[in-house]
């Protein structure tokens, strides 16, 4: 498996991404798959965003802070997990939850970690292409200067473990243009 990195030097540690990870025929068959696929708009804490979304294997609710055990993750994804989990060097068995998403145009993620109960995470980008942002966490030794901004393609994965999962928040800028991801995490503790 080679690294091909196009992110700044200064990522943190923990952050990997590779590039052109799907084919654009995989991309097209993923992407059908998605719109079978009756996604929700996003609750977080009384707030309703303008992505939409679907969980598969573990959910976690926002309100309740709480994980519950969902629908099984839809075989027509078992070539992608199968893959993500290679490069995340983990079972399969591991990736806990999937997350389908879509972002229509002008859809942002806020400055966040990932809920407590995950531990690493992946994702692929789908459709089109997104600026994603990497800042230390309020309580990081690092201060909150160290901004890295950097473009996800479409057909890439990215994973945040370690230092850049727990040291680190990460948002994204507006989408232009609708896109998909489908996140992959493991759980801290499995059950």
């Amino acid at each position: 498996m080679s690294l091909l990195f196009e992110v700044p030097a200064d990522y943190p540690s923990g952050f990997t991404y590779f590039p052109n990870f799907i084919a654009e025929e995989e991309e097209r068959l993923l992407l059908n798959a998605v719109r079978e696929i009756e996604l929700h708009q996003m609750q977080f804490q009384g707030y309703t965003a303008l992505r939409k979304v679907r969980s598969f294997g573990y959910d976690y609710n926002f309100n309740t802070r709480k994980i519950t055990k969902g629908s099984p993750i839809p075989s027509v994804f078992d070539k992608l997990t199968e893959k993500v989990a290679l490069h995340m060097q983990l079972p399969v068995i591991s990736l806990a939850e999937m997350l389908i998403t879509e972002y229509p145009p002008g859809s942002v993620i806020n400055w966040h970690r990932d809920a407590p109960p995950f531990d690493q995470i992946a994702g692929v980008s789908l459709l089109s292409d997104v600026t994603f942002k990497l800042r230390p966490h309020e309580k990081s030794k690092q201060g909150r200067k160290s901004i890295v901004s950097f473009p996800v393609k479409r057909r890439s994965l990215y994973i945040i473990q370690g230092e850049a999962r727990t040291e680190w928040q990460h948002s994204t800028a507006p989408v232009s243009a609708t896109r998909f991801s489908i996140t992959f995490r493991s759980l801290q503790n499995p059950r």
